[in-house]
């Protein structure tokens, strides 16, 4: 039998193991539900985030068993949307699909947002929603309505799967709709990964007991398929020549690929904080000051993106002048970013060539990207408020002391929490002024990071930190012992305060959930809108007041609380041992 670790929920599969049930278990609903997961597991997936309901009983009970036998690691959340985001979030950390089981009606209309984020962001999900058969339809059956087709475009695949009824061949139909859905989620042959909708008919009896036993590998099923492997043999490559003065763009998700390009090539790298490359020597931190000025900007000639941009309008601008050439690379996926539709090419792949690698240590090359990167340091040099007491040998002075016990700004929390993350540590943002604060000054750092960019919404926050977090310490790997921090705003953190509720007997990960408290919805005072509207207007349906006690909060939920309102008390609950979940809240300034 497989070992699994309650501290931990990782898992040593059985080299793969074939599962089997030890009888019938009467419920065609049930040995569908096993079927299908025992392909599941054999195509390598790992996780199932599931929410109760009577009509997916089968699925739940069935992944009870596999969490017994340590072949699949159970989440149980009441809310579904928490759980589309969770299983977001273990896919982002993992790498493979998660997947999400739950009851007919509302429950899957709750599934929407994490769906949304994950197709644009080619995160690959598999949906596993529970549905009345066809007889219970249209006829007003209590808690139906119409599943299949749900999420339009927004998935990879969505089948309509009927009701099984103990038929002859049912269980190799299971396992062949299991390697469609791994398949079209991870976007083995398209490249386009992302979520998959299985809609499953189930009629009564609705379950039953079921035992199972795990055993050598058959062999009499396909493996899985190696979707790295085809992603690479499909990606056509653009050689880069040296010609134009350029710059290299990376949004988020696009990894160190960009970092690599911009260094080999000598061109400055504009990476935002979320982009997974913001690192290196030709970091340019002062992006947005420099794209404005005719001789930093102004001077650009071809820009090459990786990712998804989405937290300047100084990028977009610069993609959207005509006499910028832009071309846009991303391994996966079908949608391109391509701003006032101005982008000249789309490639999968792009590679200096040698002739622009020689260039690149010219005396005339190092200038442009060091003209760059100088410029961004002085600019960054000029903000006085992240300048740290450095204490002298007889110990503080007032100066100091007073320093350490002024209140907390936005940029001393993102320096902060930037600061105090670490290779093997995770890093999640929130949709608010708090990444920005970030992209807007933190020096590189080689730091996973993350932040749902893919509508760039505060849905599921919490949810997919938690995942993140689950994932990336569910394995005895030296990385992770890290801690998951999340910065988030009090309205993001409000609008998924649901996802704090993790059910008794799972595992608590070490999540730091970092609020920026200022009473409300302060991104709204930066946008156009403030000049122009009444401040009485704005305060009522944007800024949105609130005055909730998060002390309380985390205490309903079982989560250790602190406050940090100075520099000294904010770096101290960073650095302490996080052994549970907590809530740390930073009160800030409207």
């Amino acid at each position: 039998m497989p070992e699994t670790s309650a501290d931990t929920g990782s898992i040593t599969p059985p080299d793969l193991a074939a599962v089997r049930q030890v009888a019938p278990s009467g419920s065609p609903a049930t040995d569908f539900s096993v079927a299908l997961l025992t392909e599941f597991v054999h195509l390598g997936v790992r996780d199932i985030v599931l929410s109760p309901g009577s009509r997916s009983q089968a699925l739940a009970l069935a992944a009870t068993e596999f969490e017994r036998l340590g072949l699949l690691r159970l989440h149980v959340r009441i809310d579904e949307r928490g759980a589309g985001f969770i299983a977001l979030g273990l896919a982002i950390e993992s790498g493979q699909p998660a997947l999400v089981a739950c009851t007919s009606g509302t429950a899957v209309a709750n599934l929407h947002p994490a769906v949304l984020e994950a197709h644009h962001s080619n995160v690959p999900m598999i949906l596993l929603t529970a549905d009345r058969p066809a007889e219970l339809r249209g006829i007003r059956s209590n808690q139906t309505t119409v599943q299949p087709g749900i999420f339009a475009g927004a998935v990879r695949l969505c089948e309509d799967v009927a009701a099984p009824d103990g038929s002859t061949g049912e269980p190799e139909a299971a396992h062949a709709l299991a390697r469609l859905a791994y398949e079209a989620a991870t976007g083995s042959q398209t490249l386009n990964p992302g979520p998959v909708h299985l809609n499953l008919a189930f009629r009564e009896p609705l379950s039953a007991a079921v035992e199972l036993v795990a055993g050598a590998p058959d062999g009499s099923r396909p493996g899985r398929a190696d979707a790295a492997a085809a992603i690479v043999d499909a990606a056509p490559s653009l050689p880069l020549s040296p010609g134009p003065r350029t710059v290299v763009v990376a949004g988020a998700g696009a990894g160190p690929a960009a970092e690599q390009l911009a260094r080999t090539a000598g061109w400055p790298l504009i990476a935002e904080v979320s982009s997974g490359s913001r690192f290196g020597p030709n970091l340019v931190v002062a992006y947005r000051d420099l794209l404005g000025e005719p001789d930093f900007g102004g001077q650009v000639q071809r820009v090459i993106v990786f990712g998804h941009p989405t937290l300047s309008r100084e990028v977009p601008a610069l993609v959207l002048r005509e006499n910028v050439e832009t071309i846009v690379v991303a391994p996966t996926g079908a949608e391109w970013y391509n701003p006032g539709h101005r982008v000249a090419r789309f490639v999968r792949a792009v590679a200096a060539t040698d002739e622009a690698i020689a260039v690149a240590s010219t005396r005339e090359a190092r200038a442009w990207a060091g003209r760059w990167v100088m410029a961004s340091r002085g600019i960054l040099a000029q903000d006085t408020q992240l300048d740290a007491p450095a204490f002298g040998a007889h110990g503080m002075t007032k100066a100091e002391f007073a320093a350490m016990k002024a209140p907390v700004t936005r940029a001393i929390l993102a320096d902060a929490v930037w600061r105090a993350s670490w290779p093997h540590d995770r890093l999640v943002l929130g949709a608010s002024r708090l990444i920005r604060e970030l992209d807007a000054r933190v020096t590189g750092k080689k730091i996973p990071v993350h932040a749902n960019r893919g509508l760039a919404g505060i849905d599921g926050t919490i949810a997919t930190a938690l995942g993140i977090a689950l994932a990336s310490q569910a394995g005895a790997h030296p990385l992770s012992t890290g801690t998951t921090r999340l910065l988030v705003g009090d309205v993001t953190l409000l609008h998924d305060a649901g996802s704090l509720l993790i059910p008794p007997g799972e595992v608590r990960p070490r999540l730091q959930v970092i609020v920026g408290n200022d009473g409300g919805g302060t991104i709204f005072d930066g946008l156009e809108v403030a000049a122009t509207a009444a401040p009485s207007a704005i305060d009522r349906v944007l800024f949105t007041p609130q005055q909730v006690n998060l002390e309380a909060l985390a205490a309903a939920y079982g989560w250790d609380y602190a406050q940090a309102a100075t520099r000294s008390a904010l770096e101290s609950a960073l650095t302490a041992p996080a052994a549970r979940p907590m809530l740390l809240e930073v009160p800030l300034a409207r």
